[in-house]
């Protein structure tokens, strides 16, 4: 189970930053498919190599992509323990904010 003291500020925002974006979840939803070459990435987008090589690199990033080169081509498949992280941490949220403690005064 994720907890404050287990994870690091920093991962988590690069994780909720790769999520805020609408191109790299569109991204994670194509590659719940299974694993995709980085040109089948771009001929289902529409759009441009270099530009999708951004997004991916944020995801990767954030670890919630891995890469493996074969050639000269680059196949992207989600990292399924990053997405359980994600999971776990918004369970955990939730969980904390389900206590409902009332406020400190200050």
């Amino acid at each position: 189970m994720t907890t404050a003291a287990t994870r690091s500020l920093g991962k988590t925002v690069r994780l909720f930053h790769a999520l805020s974006d609408e191109t790299r979840l569109r991204l994670l939803e194509q590659l719940r498919d299974g694993e995709q070459c980085v040109c089948e990435l771009t001929d289902t987008f529409k759009t441009g190599q270099s530009r999708l090589s951004f997004h991916l690199r944020v995801l990767k990033d954030a670890g919630l992509v891995t890469d493996r080169p074969e050639g000269r081509w680059i196949y992207y498949s989600l990292n399924r323990d990053a997405l359980r992280e994600v999971e776990d941490l918004v369970a955990w949220l939730k969980d904390s904010s389900s206590r409902n403690m009332p406020a400190r005064r200050c």
